[in-house]
């Protein structure tokens, strides 16, 4: 399978696990739906599952698009950085909110690098014709 399409599935599949944990800390906290608040492992479990929603959405066009464009093994590479940088952003969120900035980082710059990685090929091809 292509490199590029294992971390797109990759990060679907992250986002499907972070969304398994907000129903289980919907469980323990008895937060009852559709309530999108309740004790503080609720609020922080759904705060980064929304997040990487919000961030997925950038993420895959741009990995897809500039993955059309450069090096397989590059743009997965870069994508690898986001699918940690997620992790990284989950875990230090979950203990402690205002230590989320590292793994904000890892997550944001990957798909900004990505999505100028594919403006930058679909111009030049653009430009070439």
């Amino acid at each position: 399978m292509n490199l590029i399409h294992t971390v797109a599935l990759l990060a679907v599949a992250e986002y499907i696990v972070f969304s398994a944990l907000v129903g289980r800390a919907r469980v323990r906290g008895h937060v009852m739906a559709p309530s999108t608040s309740g004790d503080e492992a609720f609020n922080r479990a759904f705060r980064v599952q929304q997040n990487t929603l919000e961030q997925i959405v950038a993420f895959l066009p741009a990995l897809l698009l500039a993955g059309q464009y450069f090096s397989p093994a590059l743009v997965a590479g870069i994508g690898a950085v986001w699918l940690l940088g997620r992790l990284l952003y989950r875990q230090q969120y979950v203990k402690n909110p205002a230590s989320r900035a590292p793994g904000f980082i890892l997550t944001l710059l990957p798909t900004v690098v990505l999505l100028l990685m594919a403006l930058w090929g679909a111009l030049g091809l653009a430009l070439a014709r």
